[in-house]
C-alpha cells in the first residue's frame, strides 16, 4: 500500500541512449520556450504554449504541481546536440489505485520520424510500470489528431473512446479526446512493441 501522498520522490532522472528525461526546473524555462515557439507544435493541444504568457502560466503550474505530488513534467535533453528538444509529463497520478497518465508530450519538428518519441516513452513506461508498479497508463489526444492517435497505437495504446467536449482549448472551442490506455498485464507487449520500432528507426541526428 502506498501511504505517501508524493508517489514520485523528486528528483527523478530516466535516461536513454539518445535522450534523457530530466526534472522541469525554472532555469530550463528560456530554452525550453525557444523550442516550443513553433506554433503548429501546439494545434490539437488545448493551450498555446508558442505564447509566452501561457508558456509562463502552464509551465510554473506544473512545478507547482510537482511539489503537491500531482505531476512530474520532465524536458527532453537530446544528447548527441546538448539540447532540450521538448517536454512531457506524468500527470493525473493517483497513487492509491496505481494509475496515471502520460501527456503534454511535444518534440519540436526536426525529430519527429526519428526514435525520440519511442525512446521516451519506453523510459516513462518502464519507470511506471517496474518502478512505480502502475496498473494502468493512460494516454489521450484531440480525437482528430490522427498522427498523435497513431503514435499511441504503435506503442501498445489501446483505444478505450472518445470523451465529448472533454477540455475547453484556448481558442474556446471544445474538444473531443480519444482516451487509451496500458495495463500492468499488456506491458511486456508494449514493451517489445516499442523496442521492434526503435531499432527500425534512424537512431539520431545532430
Amino acid at each position: 500500500m502506498i501511504l505517501n501522498k508524493i508517489w514520485i520522490a523528486y528528483p527523478v532522472i530516466l535516461k536513454g541512449e539518445t535522450v534523457d528525461l530530466k526534472p522541469l526546473e525554472k532555469e530550463h524555462f528560456e530554452e525550453l520556450f525557444i523550442a516550443a515557439s513553433d506554433k503548429e507544435l501546439w494545434e490539437h493541444i488545448p493551450t498555446d504554449c508558442s505564447d509566452r504568457e501561457k508558456f509562463e502560466i502552464a509551465y510554473t503550474y506544473a512545478l507547482d504541481e510537482r511539489e503537491k505530488g500531482n505531476q512530474y513534467p520532465f524536458v527532453i535533453y537530446y544528447k548527441p546536440s546538448n539540447k532540450i528538444i521538448g517536454s512531457t509529463r506524468l500527470f493525473e497520478i493517483y497513487p492509491k489505485d496505481r494509475k496515471l497518465e502520460i501527456g503534454w508530450t511535444w518534440i519540436i519538428k526536426d525529430y519527429w520520424g526519428t526514435t525520440v518519441n519511442f525512446e521516451c516513452k519506453l523510459l516513462l513506461l518502464t519507470f511506471c510500470f517496474e518502478t512505480l508498479k502502475t496498473i494502468r497508463v493512460q494516454l489521450k489526444t484531440k480525437d482528430s489528431n490522427f498522427r498523435s492517435r497513431k503514435a499511441i497505437e504503435k506503442i501498445g495504446g489501446k483505444f478505450e473512446g472518445i470523451l465529448r467536449k472533454e477540455k475547453i482549448q484556448g481558442n474556446g472551442d471544445a474538444r473531443n479526446a480519444a482516451y487509451y490506455s496500458i495495463l500492468d498485464n499488456e506491458w511486456e507487449e508494449a514493451k517489445n512493441k516499442i523496442t521492434t520500432q526503435l531499432s527500425g528507426k534512424v537512431k539520431t541526428i545532430f
